[in-house]
């Protein structure tokens, strides 16, 4: 495994759910972070508790896209390297084969595919030269097989798959390892009118995060493509 000491992890979305549970255990493991979400006024004050030399927070709207380099810029000034992207930020709307806005569907196209397309490109050199990059983009099982209506979050999840397996090829031969993380339910607020699955039956948080933070330190000789995580029986999984 690798040691966290001096290791620099960015992460989006990290005010809340998944981000909020990665962001805190890396940090308890003992990795510098770069945490991001679209208020950093809030996002520090909700990460106080862990201010210091190891955390910077700074603002980061997967459809901004000058907001991408200025994050990336930040925290290659402050930790003077970057080791690793979790690609955490997303979001999800109702917007389906017969009803919806066009709007809907190109909003969920630029916070959940080219948000993390072009970080993923703005942080490529800097994992590149780290020689043991890592990056953990979060996709659903929603990118694997569609059982709902909602063609628009599905169809930007089956694209975060094509993302993770460019990333792979683009990054392989300079130590930089892309995992696919694809869960069921998770407790967030997310998933908070779903009625199938009730809450205590669905993914903790905390469970994903200690998943993802393993991948990320796992040598380069052992990396994860896809990790597809259930919370209830899939027949076609």
């Amino acid at each position: 495994m690798l040691d966290p000491t001096g290791r620099v992890i960015m992460v989006s979305g990290a005010n809340r759910g998944i981000g909020r549970a990665v962001t805190r255990l890396l940090h308890k493991k003992g990795y510098s972070i770069s945490a991001a979400a679209r208020d950093a006024e809030a996002l520090a004050s909700d990460l106080g508790d862990l201010a210091g030399d190891r955390l910077l927070c700074a603002r980061y709207d997967a459809a901004d896209r000058a907001s991408h380099s200025a994050w990336v810029e930040a925290t290659a000034e402050r930790f003077g390297r970057i080791d690793g992207l979790v690609n955490n930020a997303g979001a999800s709307n109702s917007f389906s084969i017969e009803h919806g806005d066009e709007a809907d569907l190109d909003a969920l196209w630029a916070i959940n595919f080219k948000g993390p397309l072009f970080m993923t490109r703005a942080c490529l050199p800097h994992l590149k030269a780290s020689g043991s990059g890592r990056i953990v983009n979060l996709s659903s099982l929603s990118g694997k097989r569609i059982r709902n209506d909602n063609i628009a979050y599905g169809a930007t999840k089956f694209a975060m798959m094509a993302l993770n397996q460019a990333t792979r090829r683009a990054g392989w031969d300079h130590g930089v390892r892309a995992t696919v993380v694809c869960p069921g339910f998770v407790e967030t607020d997310l998933t908070s009118e779903v009625t199938k699955v009730s809450r205590d039956e669905m993914i903790a948080p905390g469970d994903l995060a200690e998943l993802i933070c393993t991948v990320i330190a796992l040598p380069n000789t052992a990396a994860i493509a896809e990790l597809l995580v259930n919370c209830r029986l899939e027949d076609t999984l």
